[in-house]
């Protein structure tokens, strides 16, 4: 394992989902390896030292942690909420090097202030509502900066697993990528800091080049981060 640093990546308690095993595979071919990391298992892992960390997929937020509405439809995850949280605030404090994968996304822009659209299904005039792990959507790059120099190209394809989408920004967040529809399909820090969020679900996509440089640049980063543990202040 050495030269290979470690990078936690959250999800929800219980067994062990689909996206768990696809972003470990996507971490190790990128040179790294996974630490699963879920809101009552996290707690044994609090000395282990890591170099990055990826926010995961899963269910909506919350609305009240950014003033939306909860109709009550959406499946929501309060205890995994609480604990991302922590975990975003946690790289933010540290410099760990973060990613946000769908909700992950979503989320970090959420703690740094900003806001969601609850659903967008009704909202969209270009795009299907289809959900599909296979890359049948296009982004295009809104902004030159660090996700633009990762992947290489202005347009690229990617696949669509959400309603949510992110709305106002937080803070220190700039628009990197977006749809056809113009909802936001990327952000990433301003300032030059490894905090990138994709919309769309990469580690569903490794036999795609272009994606798999996510997971390179993320261990590119790691390699240079210092270490550092979960209990660290």
């Amino acid at each position: 394992m050495a030269g290979r640093p470690l990078i936690g990546v959250t999800g929800p308690d219980g067994r062990l989902v689909v996206a768990w095993w696809a972003s470990c595979l996507a971490i190790w071919l990128a040179g790294g390896r996974a630490l699963r990391l879920t809101p009552s298992g996290y707690l044994k892992h609090s000395h282990d030292r890591l170099q990055g960390l990826i926010i995961g997929g899963g269910d909506d937020i919350d609305p009240s942690l950014y003033g939306g509405h909860d109709d009550g439809r959406a499946p929501i995850d309060p205890e995994r909420d609480r604990f991302e949280i922590d975990m975003i605030e946690h790289a933010l404090h540290t410099r760990l090097p973060l990613l946000g994968i769908c909700r992950g996304a979503q989320l970090i822009n959420v703690v740094l202030g900003g806001s969601l659209y609850g659903d967008i299904r009704g909202l969209r005039r270009r795009t299907s509502n289809f959900r599909t792990p296979l890359p049948r959507k296009t982004a295009l790059t809104a902004h030159p900066g660090v996700l633009h120099r990762v992947l290489g190209s202005n347009r690229w394809r990617i696949n669509s697993l959400h309603h949510q989408a992110i709305e106002r920004l937080g803070q220190g967040l700039v628009v990197a990528a977006r749809d056809l529809d113009n909802f936001v399909q990327a952000v990433e820090c301003e300032q030059g800091r490894l905090i990138l969020g994709v919309q769309w679900h990469p580690e569903y996509l490794p036999y795609l080049a272009v994606q798999r440089r996510l997971f390179r640049h993320l261990i590119d980063c790691a390699r240079a981060s210092t270490p550092e543990s979960l209990d660290d202040d």
